[in-house]
């Protein structure tokens, strides 16, 4: 995916649910996040292109019951965007992708996009300019939005 996104108004709206790590709360033990000790920053909307992948059939652990998983999810979006909002994009984060008018789905952060060094994502091999987020489905019970 180069420049062609860049051209066109295919732009699409993201709410980016930051993960508050000072304030989250963690035992003393292992550091582990107790339960429902994940506090969030105040969610930030961003425009970008979003790509959502074809869903994938699975079975449930080893038994034969097959399950369709949603398809995870790519989003870009210009570095100068993240940097004019003072926001960053951290692995773990939640997006929440609007399907429809009333239907949200939800997706965790697998890769941030940070290693930006490659020539689609850079200009003339010089300065990123914009970031490929990939995500993967969170579960209802994970995530509901805040």
């Amino acid at each position: 995916m180069g420049q062609e996104w860049l051209e066109g108004d295919m732009n699409f709206t993201i709410v980016l649910y930051r993960i508050d790590r000072y304030k989250t709360k963690k035992d003393d033990v292992y550091g582990e996040v107790v339960e429902d000790g994940i506090q969030f920053m105040a969610p930030v909307e961003l425009k970008g292109l979003v790509q959502v992948m074809a869903p994938t059939n699975k079975f449930y652990g080893n038994s034969r019951v097959e399950i369709q998983e949603p398809g995870s999810m790519k989003f870009s979006v210009y570095q100068k965007t993240l940097d004019d909002l003072g926001v960053e994009i951290w692995m773990g984060d939640y997006l929440g992708y609007y399907e429809s008018e009333d239907r949200v789905r939800y997706y965790t952060v697998t890769n941030d996009g940070k290693v930006t060094s490659d020539n689609t994502h850079n200009m003339f091999g010089f300065k990123p300019y914009y970031r490929t987020i990939t995500c993967v489905p969170a579960q209802e019970v994970e995530f509901r939005g805040v």
